[in-house]
């Protein structure tokens, strides 16, 4: 479950004083028009004559010699290109002012949701004046902040820390290093009484669960080997290169496989799960106690499985014979299918997520895009439900069987990231941490509206904006989605949505096909063949924004990272009048020779192959790389990757913004964010994150004509 990081002491939010005149600031300062400055052409790109045939239809691939990362041309390219940039953004009237705001809204104490171990509380926490989060642990509850480790000592600035587990009685964890944004982290085990770190050496690549067992024996971990997950076990003091492999040589390299030890340690849990239709997964256990073999638990059965450990039972969140899932209960002493035990039913909600504390089940699901958060009894009664402040998301929940103390994270638009402790037994909560930002959620609103796509299905929509907004077609709106790997996107708390919104924008979030707001038939929808669907849904909630006279296409902005940035990049392409800016985020672009690169094999069963002469055929349709058009007008661009990507290859940012500069004739501009440093996983300094963000909110404000007079 993906953690955001807030501040950690509570606060109230600030006064509308400090809001309003922040926005003052940014009116007092102009912008230009879009009209209002003439853009340098960009540096000339060497265009190569690769052609080839694939299934019968010939590619044509001008700037394939910019996949090669690290040629010397290709990094004069890379460095020509962001002085391009730098010299059309850095200058432009007003930057300066959003840059104040944005640095308001992300120099705040930020801090991640705190892990209980004996007693103990260990967490990362951000001071205002940090670039990078510190891990940090309390003694107890209410103890003073002890430094365990500060990444910034004898690091850069793009060097994060990250915890990863820690033994029952907290005295001993293991956390990881993290350089830049690559995926690939080095783990590291320290004392927590004498802060000395333990002799054991671990390689830098990428895990997927790293325990330490309670009586410090050993660590059990999976990690990379030959592009293939392996679980293997550690001896406390022995040579990491003579670990000792358990499990993971057979399995499939576009599989992900992971491994944890249930809380008492008496279980090694082994997942291994495929992206693609229903995220089959399969569970394995391990009995530790009796140093019993690995058995399969959940096998072949095309469903996704998620659970943990309460004694002897695993509990799990399935959607095997229920698409918006249940859960299940396995006795691990009887686990064959015909002991299984339905815990709770599947309902009209889709089950998100589950987690065991003090025993009972806390169980996340979404109803109509809007999340709940309940608590059962291990028997499947209903206890209660816990209120949730508005509109928004749980991005996290930290719980453990053996303790009634729940944390969980929630935000919105409107709402900065807040922590509250909740007690599963008793249902008392307070609020255990807040984030400071200058913002008064008061001033904003949030509401959910739905459209019809394409093909006539109803889809729903976030919209948030300051109150009194009139539908007069004057609104610069920022529209972003995702759609796809059965991922739902729900309300959260963002700087630049945050900025957008005090400054009269609308801020708007498409719940499209392809992620799992409506269970896996949602999922299912957007997906392989169908991932036109995913595009159509953008689209048609871009028209309905013009429609109903939120914005009109100059002023209608779109965003997307990842997946998302091949949304966004499909939608400029096959609808390139419907957009006046578009910022495409570490996309994938070229779709037929994606799944070459890096980890790219995980998503074949998401995306199809161009190997495949039938999936070739969807996937060409609509490649976003080879549907650019020239002599097109195209809408203004900003491309951003970065070299430590190593999820998606940053060529297709590369080949994109080439192509485009040579296609479009609308005169705009179409310019590329590299960072050398930073990737995918993050890594960025706060104050280079601020000094990102300013930069691509102001190209988006120059381009969509935002002036102080018209933002209303």
């Amino acid at each position: 479950m993906k953690i955001r990081r807030s501040m950690w002491k509570p606060a109230p939010v600030l006064t509308a004083i400090l809001f309003v005149a922040m926005v003052g600031v940014i009116r007092a300062a102009g912008w230009p028009t879009n009209e209002g400055k003439a853009v340098a052409p960009p540096p000339s790109t060497r265009v190569d004559n690769v052609r080839e045939i694939i299934h019968g239809v010939e590619i044509a691939d001008p700037y394939r010699w910019l996949e090669d990362q690290e040629s010397p041309e290709t990094r004069a390219w890379i460095d020509a290109q962001n002085k391009f940039t730098d010299s059309t953004i850095k200058p432009l009237p007003g930057r300066n002012a959003l840059e104040r705001q944005l640095a308001a809204l992300l120099k705040v104490s930020s801090f991640s949701l705190p892990l209980e171990r004996g007693g103990r509380y260990f967490f990362t926490m951000r001071l205002p004046d940090q670039d990078q989060a510190v891990l940090y642990y309390r003694q107890d509850a209410n103890g003073a902040n002890q430094v365990l480790v500060d990444p910034l000592e004898g690091g850069d600035h793009t060097t994060t820390v990250n915890l990863l587990s820690a033994t029952p009685d907290g005295k001993l964890i293991a956390y990881a290093i993290r350089n830049g944004g690559k995926d690939e982290v080095t783990p590291h085990l320290i004392d927590v009484d004498s802060r000395k770190l333990l002799p054991d050496a671990f390689p830098e690549t990428r895990y997927f669960g790293f325990f330490v067992l309670p009586d410090k024996s050993g660590v059990y971990y999976s990690k990379i080997v030959s592009e293939r997950n392996r679980v293997f076990f550690h001896r406390m003091g022995s040579d990491t290169a003579q670990d000792a492999e358990l499990f993971g040589p057979d399995i499939p390299t576009t599989k992900i496989l992971s491994s944890r030890l249930s809380e008492d340690g008496r279980y090694l849990v082994i997942s291994v799960v495929q992206f693609g239709a229903g995220n089959p997964a399969e569970i394995y256990v391990k009995n530790l106690a009796t140093n019993g073999p690995i058995v399969p638990i959940t096998k072949d059965l095309g469903a996704s499985f998620q659970g943990d450990i309460d004694g002897d039972h695993l509990f799990v969140r399935t959607n095997w014979k229920a698409p918006h899932g249940r859960v299940l209960e396995i006795d691990l002493k009887n686990p064959a299918p015909q002991n299984w035990k339905e815990i709770i039913p599947e309902s009209p909600a889709i089950l998100e997520g589950l987690s065991l504390s003090g025993g009972k089940l806390a169980v996340r699901s979404v109803e109509n895009v809007v999340e709940h958060l309940k608590v059962y009894e291990a028997n499947g009664k209903l206890l209660r439900t816990i209120p949730l402040p508005a509109i928004g998301s749980i991005v996290g929940v930290a719980s453990r069987s053996g303790s009634d103390e729940l944390f969980y994270e929630f935000e919105s638009f409107h709402i900065p990231p807040t922590i509250y402790r909740d007690d599963a037994a008793s249902g008392k909560q307070e609020i255990w941490a807040q984030r400071k930002v200058p913002m008064d959620s008061s001033q904003f609103e949030v509401k959910q509206v739905w459209y019809t796509s394409k093909d006539g299905t109803r889809v729903p929509m976030f919209l948030a904006y300051r109150k009194g907004i009139q539908l007069d077609g004057s609104h610069p709106v920022l529209l972003t989605g995702y759609g796809g790997f059965d991922v739902s996107e729900l309300p959260g708390y963002r700087a630049e949505s945050a900025a957008w919104i005090a400054n009269g924008g609308v801020y708007a979030l498409a719940n499209l096909r392809g992620g799992s707001e409506f269970g896996e038939e949602w999922h299912r929808a957007g997906m392989m063949e169908k991932k036109q669907n995913v595009f159509d849904d953008f689209i048609a909630a871009a028209e309905w924004l013009v429609r109903y006279k939120y914005t009109r296409p100059e002023r209608l902005a779109i965003r997307g990272t990842s997946n998302g940035g091949l949304l966004v990049g499909a939608a400029l392409t096959q609808r390139p009048e419907l957009f006046g800016a578009v910022v495409c985020g570490f996309p994938l672009l070229d779709m037929v020779r994606y799944h070459k690169f890096l980890v790219a094999r995980w998503w074949v069963p998401e995306y199809g192959s161009s190997d495949n002469p039938e999936q070739f055929k969807f996937i060409y349709a609509y490649s976003p790389y080879h549907h650019v058009k020239a002599g097109t007008k195209y809408p203004a661009v900003l491309f951003v990757t970065g070299d430590s990507d190593t999820r998606v290859a940053p060529l297709h940012a590369r080949k994109m913004t080439a192509l485009l500069q040579a296609a479009s004739t609308s005169g705009k501009p179409v310019l590329l964010h590299y960072d050398t440093h930073a990737g995918h996983s993050g890594g960025v300094p706060v104050g280079k994150q601020v000094d990102d963000l300013s930069d691509e909110m102001s190209f988006l404000y120059w381009q969509l004509g935002i002036s102080p007079q018209s933002a209303k």
